[in-house]
């Protein structure tokens, strides 16, 4: 492998970069019961892992850096633009950053906080007025914060994959499922039947085509 580059080893470019992308997601989604805070929470350490490794120490690299060298010598794989794997393996040799993967993750990543942008103020006002979230993006899914951040999580792994990641993204979603249940129980206790009606009319994560309209009621996801 060859020496790496000035692109690592840059602690306060990592620290700022996810700084700001937890205070942007923080700015949207403003959580508020223990379910917002625990899968808040989970989103900053997924951001925090990414950024440690594009700015601060390759990991991945320095761990598959053998296997990489041997299987595609013509990379460098110590450069800053080889973090960005997949445009590597699938042979995307010019800049990285106009690649397919990159570009397709922009697409996520402006898409999941558009979501959480839209849901938010829906969801803030049904909370303030004890009723169900049943209009907006919460009229197309029951839970538009979690898909929210699972799209843009997605575009992070496409962007820049990592071991960590890679191996935390599963648990991320799984994690992010079982809090919505989590949720759901807790809407089923406090709104009874409005929220059966609600579940029948209303996908949990995969909007579909509304046949009708959505019925009103009271509360929350």
């Amino acid at each position: 492998m060859h020496a790496p580059d000035s692109g690592y080893g840059l602690w306060l470019l990592a620290a700022i970069n996810a700084a700001f992308f937890i205070f942007f997601a923080w700015s949207f989604y403003k959580p508020l019961t223990r379910w917002d805070w625990r899968g808040f929470g989970m989103f900053s350490a997924f951001v925090l892992a990414l950024f440690a490794e594009m700015y601060g120490f390759p990991l991945t690299l320095y761990v598959l850096g053998g296997w990489l060298s041997a299987n595609y010598p013509q990379v460098n794989w110590l450069s800053h633009d080889a973090g960005h794997l997949l445009e590597m393996w699938f042979g995307w040799r010019a800049n990285p950053h106009f690649g397919p993967f990159h570009l397709a993750s922009f697409i996520l990543i402006g898409g999941g906080f558009w979501l959480l942008s839209a849901a938010w103020p829906v969801l803030y006002r049904a909370q303030r007025e004890g009723r169900l979230a049943r209009e907006g993006a919460y009229a197309r899914m029951r839970h538009p914060q979690y898909v929210a951040f699972v799209l843009v999580l997605t575009g992070f792994l496409l962007q820049w994959p990592t071991l960590l990641t890679l191996a935390s993204y599963p648990v991320l979603v799984w994690a992010y499922a079982r809090l919505a249940r989590r949720e759901e129980r807790d809407c089923l206790s406090r709104f009874g039947e409005d929220y059966v009606s609600y579940m029948q009319e209303v996908p949990a994560f995969i909007p579909r085509r509304r046949r009708g309209p959505v019925r009103s009621a009271g509360e929350v996801r």
